[in-house]
């Protein structure tokens, strides 16, 4: 099954064909090189001859290790928001020329760390799990800034945002299973055509903003980022429909436990667009 999602694209693993859902069959040894499932020909070399290649040692994916994997992710994205949030100067109306430059360079470094790191996860075969957890803490920086801010301009936002991300988690994980959704290739395809088309639009809108133009797609107070903002959430839980799908697959062909920081880094990178959309919502009807 080959994805359209950059995030599982390169996994190997992914990528896999296996008995699943689709009919495909696998290969001997799951697709590891050198290693075969008849038990007569299994061997562990000879004395000063070259090594056989073995394969890993870890046990499959499960669901609780998805589970326990994410938890950790989003718990790292939680602590680091939490700390820049209190580490941060604070804003009122006689700090704002002083603070509100170091809360904005805060957040544009966490952003541009955590867009950097997850363009190298989402092309890295191998999944490495520092780099999931150092994008986790470079996304927690961002977070709290940018939740510092609309805290002060828009008082409550950020609370109905992180309950609203929950709420939207739970209730897609449970429309997927209970309604059988169904993720098609074309599914895939449209989705993932969509959301990056947005994250391009989202880096026009931002080299416009460093000459003194903007068309504003990705403000708050026009009807136009309004719209973006809702585009943006519904495409979330496409994301999120898509990562639910993979991980279905993923422990039907039995893949090794390490992927499981794939797709905790895919889930992560769907609830952040959730949030982040979330926040410009409830900041437009907050508007005066």
């Amino acid at each position: 099954m080959q994805s359209n999602n950059p995030v599982f694209r390169r996994s190997e693993e992914f990528n896999r064909s296996g008995a699943n859902a689709y009919g495909n069959q696998t290969y001997a040894g799951n697709g590891y090189p050198g290693y075969s499932n008849d038990p007569s020909q299994w061997g562990v070399g000879t004395p000063g001859g070259p090594a056989q290649q073995t394969p890993a040692t870890t046990g499959p994916m499960t669901i609780d290790s998805v589970v326990q994997k994410t938890a950790i992710t989003l718990g790292v994205v939680i602590l680091t928001a939490l700390a820049t949030w209190i580490a941060m100067p604070e804003v009122t109306e006689t700090t704002a020329e002083t603070a509100l430059p170091t809360v904005g360079a805060a957040a544009t470094i966490g952003a541009l760390g955590a867009f950097a790191l997850s363009m190298v996860n989402s092309f890295k075969r191998v999944i490495s799990p520092a780099l999931v957890l150092v994008f986790a803490a470079f996304e927690g920086v961002a977070l709290g800034a940018l939740s510092l801010l609309f805290n002060v301009m828009y008082p409550g936002v950020v609370q109905g945002a992180v309950i609203g991300t929950f709420a939207a988690f739970a209730g897609t994980l449970a429309a997927y299973k209970v309604l059988n959704i169904q993720v098609t290739p074309k599914f895939r395809m449209m989705v993932t055509a969509a959301v990056l088309g947005m994250v391009g639009l989202a880096v026009m809108e931002l080299v416009l903003g460093l000459f003194g133009a903007q068309i504003g797609f990705f403000g708050v107070g026009t009807g136009l980022s309004l719209v973006f903002a809702v585009v943006g959430l519904v495409l979330g839980v496409f994301m999120l429909i898509m990562d639910f799908d993979f991980v279905e697959q993923g422990i039907a062909n039995g893949l090794p436990e390490r992927e499981s920081w794939r797709a905790a880094f895919a889930m992560t990178v769907s609830l952040v667009w959730i949030y982040t959309n979330l926040l410009r919502i409830l900041a437009f009807f907050q508007q005066d």
